[in-house]
């Protein structure tokens, strides 16, 4: 399964852009520029596919808020989206296709046209949902494909593959690491091998993983990469503390005794987890990381990048950072540069032949060129 696609019409800064979505996909461009806009309509479309679009929409202000307003662009929002979902049912992409205008007197929003369709060769386009009605919020991909299907309900059609890839985006921002946060205390043990949107089974994950022969693998280079990036880690213990809650020990050269979260740094939390994300034998088809550099020294990026193009042989990675220090370690075809001009963003793949950047790479870095304003993406 592979996303190919993203259009986008109408949302904040993107009144207009088109991009093809590679394995590893990380975005830098300064502020505002429209990184996060892009997170946001894949979560919106994760939103859309489980009937919540109306609720998400009103979390981030209201329609109203998140529409263009630059006067050259109709108050019309537009998300197309083309994905291979690689089915034994049948060959050819799945494109959808929503289109979203401000409801009464700009109150709320009706949809206006919603449309699954599937290139299949040999028989053209075939449409399983085809509307240019307007439906309101209810959107009929969400409401055809969540009826009495059950909480283990396996995808038996293309829509129904279609939706549960939607439903399955995964979102990671800024992880909590205040004293009670999840990833602080001790955690319920759960069958699991990935470590949430927060951390929450990250210490269940961990345990699962070296348990299981299977999974094994992963726990050991989840250690040998603590150890490359932290000198003085020399392994971890996952203690189980009574009442199906489980800890996290985590043992240095240095010291007598361990460190439990609630004494680990920021910066190992977050690579920990980071890392725990990005080697799980099980990932989710898409993962989105807003601004993963956050907490971490600037050494260690060099092997969340190498993480990050492991991981992206087993899930596609969509990424926005402002960091020179990671886009350093990366090639041009996984660096999208992002400029904004009028209002508007703009979206450049970084091995585009117009920037003319074959003969620089030679001498320098991306974060070179970055900061000499040859790449783009500048303030």
């Amino acid at each position: 399964m592979r996303y190919l696609q993203i259009q986008i019409k109408g949302y904040r800064a993107l009144a207009d852009v088109t991009l093809d979505l590679h394995p590893l996909t990380v975005m830098i461009g300064p502020n505002g520029c429209g990184k996060t806009s892009l997170l946001e309509v894949f979560q919106l479309l994760k939103e859309a596919a489980q009937g919540r679009l109306g609720e998400a929409i009103a979390n981030l202000g209201g329609f109203m808020s998140v529409l263009t307003r630059t006067s050259d662009v109709p108050s019309r929002m537009e998300f197309a989206l083309k994905v291979d979902i690689n089915s034994q049912l049948s060959p050819g992409p799945i494109s959808y296709h929503l289109a979203l205008e401000p409801g009464s007197q700009g109150v709320g929003f009706v949809s206006v046209l919603e449309r699954l369709s599937q290139l299949k060769p040999g028989t053209g386009p075939h449409h399983y949902i085809d509307s240019s009605a307007p439906a309101g919020t209810e959107l009929k991909l969400s409401k055809r494909l969540s009826e009495d299907k059950g909480l283990f309900f396996k995808p038996e059609t293309e829509p129904d593959v279609f939706r549960d890839i939607l439903t399955k985006i995964h979102p990671l921002g800024f992880l909590d690491v205040t004293p009670r946060a999840p990833i602080r205390l001790p955690q319920t043990l759960t069958p699991v091998i990935y470590p949430g949107r927060n951390g929450e089974s990250l210490f269940a994950a961990l345990y699962n993983m070296r348990e299981s022969k299977a999974t094994l693998p992963s726990y050991e280079r989840i250690i040998e990469t603590l150890r490359l990036g932290f000198p003085d880690f020399d392994h971890l213990e996952l203690p189980v503390v009574g009442g199906g809650q489980i800890t996290l020990a985590w043992h240095q050269k240095d010291l007598t005794v361990p460190l439990y979260p609630n004494q680990l740094s920021e910066g190992a939390l977050r690579f920990l987890w980071l890392t725990t994300t990005l080697l799980s034998p099980e990932p989710p088809p898409l993962i989105l990381i807003d601004e993963p550099e956050i907490s971490l020294h600037p050494e260690l990026l060099q092997i969340v990048a190498a993480l990050m193009r492991d991981a992206s042989a087993r899930t596609q990675l969509l990424i926005a950072t402002h960091s020179s220090d990671l886009i350093r370690w990366l090639r041009p075809d996984e660096v999208v540069v992002i400029d904004k001009q009028d209002g508007k963003s703009t979206f450049t793949w970084a091995d585009d032949p117009s920037l003319n950047l074959e003969e620089w790479l030679k001498e320098y870095t991306l974060a070179d060129l970055w900061y000499m304003g040859n790449l783009g993406g500048r303030p």
